[in-house]
Formats: C-alpha cells, sequence, structure tokens
C-alpha cells in the first residue's frame, strides 16, 4: 500500500520519486502523515529553544538546510536536500542555490544596515524563503520556523502565533495565511505582518 495523498490550495505535490523518499512504510494517509511530520517538526523547535545562534548562523544555507532536515528528517529521505523537481511554485530548480545565495547577502544588509524593523525583516526573510521553495515540501513550516527563529535569537522578541490567537477554524487560517501570502507576492506585507502576529 503507498501513499496516497490529496492537496489543499497552496500545498505543493510530490511527485513518485519523492514520496518513495518516506522512511515510515507504515504511513499510508495524510493524516498519519502529518501526525509523524508534526512529532518530528516538534523534535526541531525544542532543538531550537535550546541553543544560541549567531545571525550569521541563522542568515547560512547550511542553517536553512539543516534546519529542514531537523525538521523532516525522521519522516523523509529528502529533507535538508534542494528539489530535484519543479513544482507549482518557487524558482526553477536549478536556481534555488542561487536565489538563497541573493536572499541571504540581501538580508545581512538588512541587518547591517537596519533597514527594516525586526518584524518586518524577519518576514520578508520568510516570504523570500518560502518563494524560492527550496525542498520538495515543508516549505511553508519551514519559512515561519526561520522566522520565529529569527525573532527570538537576532531580535530577542516572541515567536508569532501564526493565526493561532485567532478566533477562527482552521481553515480560515489557512485561508487567511494565502491571502496574506499573496498579498506579500504583490509586494504588499501589511496582512502578513498583521498574519503573524494575530
Amino acid at each position: 500500500m503507498g501513499l496516497n495523498l490529496t492537496y489543499d490550495d497552496g500545498q505543493t505535490p510530490l511527485d513518485v520519486d519523492e514520496k518513495e523518499s518516506l522512511l515510515i512504510k507504515s504511513i499510508s494517509t495524510r493524516g498519519e502523515l502529518d501526525e509523524f511530520e508534526q512529532q518530528n517538526i516538534e523534535d526541531a523547535i525544542q532543538w531550537s529553544l535550546t541553543r544560541k545562534f549567531k545571525p550569521a548562523q541563522i542568515l547560512s544555507e547550511s542553517f536553512i538546510k539543516d534546519l529542514h532536515k531537523k525538521m523532516y528528517g525522521s519522516v523523509w529521505r529528502w529533507a535538508g536536500e534542494y528539489r530535484k523537481t519543479n513544482k507549482n511554485i518557487g524558482v526553477d530548480k536549478l536556481e534555488i542555490s542561487i536565489a538563497l545565495r541573493s536572499l541571504i547577502d540581501d538580508a545581512k544588509y538588512w541587518l547591517e544596515n537596519n533597514v527594516y524593523e525586526p518584524d518586518e525583516f524577519a518576514i520578508r526573510f520568510k516570504h523570500r524563503l518560502v518563494s524560492i521553495h527550496c525542498f520538495p515540501n515543508g516549505n511553508g513550516r519551514h519559512s515561519r520556523m526561520i522566522a520565529d527563529i529569527i525573532i527570538e535569537k537576532i531580535y530577542n522578541q516572541p515567536v508569532y502565533s501564526w493565526g493561532s490567537d485567532s478566533i477562527s477554524g482552521d481553515e480560515d487560517i489557512r485561508a487567511q495565511y494565502l491571502k496574506a501570502i499573496r498579498n506579500a507576492d504583490k509586494g504588499d506585507f501589511d496582512l502578513l505582518l498583521k498574519f503573524a502576529r494575530s
């Protein structure tokens, strides 16, 4: 029995080879996959909470890849490795390293020159990272965790709530998040900044 997944709006479909890289062969449904991924992510959160990171560490290709591996390495063989296929979102697979290097260089400049307030720095970094879509899957959760690490470790401010303080249901939260991302795609970060703290 193979892994049979359905995808919600805004989710990146996996190709056959990517699905075959599932390390826990007993998983057959989206619900089971979500449970195992969530446990792995919670382990990564605990790991990040017990560490001190310098800005230069966080704003590096190795940290971005290592964090993805920590978040998904118990579930997927490709965790922490750049995608080898093009998706419905993101830069061409051959441009991932170049786009990521450009983001890291920009972020270092933003930080050194106080270009943005802390929240805007973290959210702009998160948005550019998810737009590049470095990995086969998990890019949204990964980019949110990077934003949390930036705001907490670089700026000593509380991590984001990402809509968890909202009184609406989960589907409404996802719709709000996707709307905020799409506005940010057009250069308007207001909704995403508000959503992150809602």
